[in-house]
Order: C-alpha cells, then sequence, then structure tokens
C-alpha cells in the first residue's frame, strides 16, 4: 500500500515550525525551526519524501486508524513526513557533521544551575523550560559561559558546528539558535545521515519504524502497539518529545523496585535513546528469567501511558528493533 506524495520547499528561515501544539517548552516536539547556522550552505531545492509501506516485521500490525476504547486512534503520517522533510534537509550537505548529548547517569558531571530555574513534580532542579537537571546537558549562549540558559536532554541529536575553546557550538533541530557546551557532553557521529528512524506517538501509544530506500522513498518496515511513560511522580515518569539518537542496545535491561535499590526484574532487548528510557519488549518481574520465561504480548500495550519514561513493545518487535537499528546512527523521534 502506497501513502500519497508530499513535496515541500524547505530552507532554514521557511520551514514550517510544529511546536505550537507542544503543551510546554519542555515537550518541544521533533520539527521546530532550523536555525540558520545549521547548514552550511543554504540549499532551496525542493525536499520530496514519499512514504511507501513494506513491512518487515509483520507480527501485531496495526492499520493506519483503528479503533480504541470507542474513539479512532491512527499512525500521525503527515507528522512523520514533515519531521522527515526536515531531517533530510538538515543532512542534504555530506560535509555537515552530527553530534549527540551525552550525560547518562551525570556520568559526565552534574549540569551546573541555570540562571533562572525551578523545581518539578519529582523534586528535581529544572531550567526555566522545566527540562529536569538530572543527567542534562548545560547549554551556554554566547554572550554568557558563566552560567547555562537552559538544558539539554541526554541523547538529543545535534549539528555541529566548531570547537572552541573547551566547547563545542552546536545547533538544534528543537532548540532555537546555536548553543556551546562543554565538550565533555558531546559525542561527535562518524555518521553523515541518518537512514533508519523509529517514530514514537505518545498520544495514539503506537510506533512505527521507517528506513530511507532509493530516490526519494522512505520504507515503514513495521506498524505497532506501545506503550509509553505515565507522569506519575515520584517513579513514573512520561517518555520526553524531541529526536534522539539511539545510544546503545542491553539485552536485559535490570530495573528496580521503586524506592529501593533492589533489582526488580528485566525487560528484554532493549534500546536506550534518553537518560533511562528504552525501547524493549514486555518486562519479566524475575531478575533471573531466561528467554524460555519472555512474554510476548500483553494487553496493556497501546492502551495508556503506565510505564517508567520506557516505551513497551511487544518482545519481538523490540528484538526487531534491537538487531534493526545501530546505536550512534539510528534516530528515535517522540511525538504527539
Amino acid at each position: 500500500m502506497k501513502t500519497h506524495v508530499i513535496t515541500a520547499i524547505v530552507c532554514a528561515i521557511t520551514i514550517m515550525s510544529v511546536t505550537a501544539t507542544a503543551k510546554s517548552a519542555n515537550d518541544t516536539p521533533p520539527g521546530a525551526t532550523w536555525c540558520s547556522l545549521c547548514t552550511s550552505v543554504p540549499d532551496m531545492r525542493p525536499v520530496n519524501v514519499e512514504i511507501v509501506k513494506r513491512l518487515v516485521y509483520t507480527d501485531h500490525t496495526l492499520e493506519d486508524s483503528y479503533a480504541y476504547n470507542g474513539s479512532t486512534r491512527e499512525f500521525q503520517w503527515d507528522r512523520i513526513r514533515q519531521t522527515l522533510i526536515e531531517l533530510e534537509y538538515g543532512q542534504r550537505n555530506p560535509s555537515d557533521l552530527w553530534v549527540t548529548l551525552q550525560n547518562y547517569k551525570n556520568k559526565n558531571g552534574t549540569a551546573p544551575l541555570t540562571a533562572s530555574h525551578g523545581r518539578d513534580a519529582y523534586n528535581t532542579d529544572t531550567d526555566i523550560h522545566g527540562t529536569s537537571r538530572t543527567q542534562a546537558i548545560p547549554l551556554y549562549s554566547a554572550d554568557n559561559f558563566s552560567v547555562p540558559t537552559r538544558y539539554g536532554r541526554d541523547g538529543t541529536l545535534f549539528r555541529y558546528l566548531k570547537d572552541t575553546a573547551g566547547y563545542v557550538k552546536i545547533c538544534s533541530m528543537i532548540y532555537d539558535g546555536s548553543w556551546y557546551v562543554p565538550e565533555k557532553y558531546v559525542k561527535k557521529l562518524s555518521t553523515n545521515r541518518f537512514d533508519k528512524v523509529i517514530f514514537v506517538d505518545r498520544t495514539n501509544q503506537n510506533i512505527a519504524t521507517l528506513e530511507k530506500g532509493e530516490d526519494d522513498i522512505w520504507y515503514v518496515l513495521s506498524m505497532n502497539p506501545a506503550t509509553t511513560g505515565l507522569h506519575n511522580p515520584p517513579y513514573q515518569q512520561e517518555t520526553p518529545l524531541g529526536t534522539y539518537v539511539v545510544q546503545e542496545h542491553k539485552p536485559k535491561m535490570y530495573y528496580l523496585k521503586d524506592g529501593s535499590s533492589a533489582i526488580a526484574g528485566f525487560a528484554p532487548w532493549a534500546s536506550r535513546f534518553t537518560r533511562g528510557a528504552y525501547i524493549h519488549g514486555v518486562p519479566l518481574n524475575n531478575p533471573d528469567a531466561t528467554q524460555k520465561d519472555y512474554i510476548e504480548f500483553t494487553w496493556t500495550l497501546g492502551t495508556t501511558p503506565r510505564s517508567h519514561m520506557c516505551v513497551r513493545n511487544a518482545t519481538s518487535h523490540a528484538k526487531y528493533i534491537y538487531d534493526w537499528a545501530t546505536p550512534l546512527e539510528s534516530l528515535v523521534v517522540v511525538i504527539e
């Protein structure tokens, strides 16, 4: 089945922003305006994207739109297409470089407090946009290297601009303007384009994998139910909106009992994309479980948010993503 084609003319100045749909600056969806510094040579040629279904993983497949609890849910192909158009525009010049921000478990140091800050429902410090200081990356403006202006999220995709005196100047699809980041928080990527993108939809509780094909085609490889994170302090957190780079794979992602240091169990075939957020299979509340104990599917998948920031999948779909999405070369885009 083939979806309709969309052609758009995009540039760093005229590209449409979808940030108006965000609930707050902390929830900035992907597809916001590119800053003019993000491309070394602006290219005004049209960008074409055609989305075509060529399912590779076919278990638990959802339709384009489907009934749920008396309402209709859908895959937001227009939103997905717009994001792919902007991504294609951003990676047209093969000499441009990408980076991802990294501070998993504050391994590169707790970010300094921002000039304006507050506290969130989880009793953690935040910047003026509500982004938590926990596992965050400090973003400095050109006129103030003493105190960060705001925080960037672990795993976020940025465009590399230049190195400068212990800092890296970067630009992003979802943060306005350019920023300076201490180099210890920046991972320069060896790839100069991304051909594999996972879209997670918080509103419709679904997930789709797409891969670039020939010419202007992006192929849909899977369309499945998923369950995202729930805002429920102090332990459960929503899956954050944004554009992230797959950071790492874990065959077993062990998790703790809420409020304890005791291991409660693990989730199989986990792909981490920001902080402790993974795309993974059905959790097992038994740390000693083996593959013969794995649970393929649960009725809660694709219903309502209920995880601890992660994105739950059917276990075989999580394994498919684990095998397909190469770390530091694949993207996760969380929309709503």
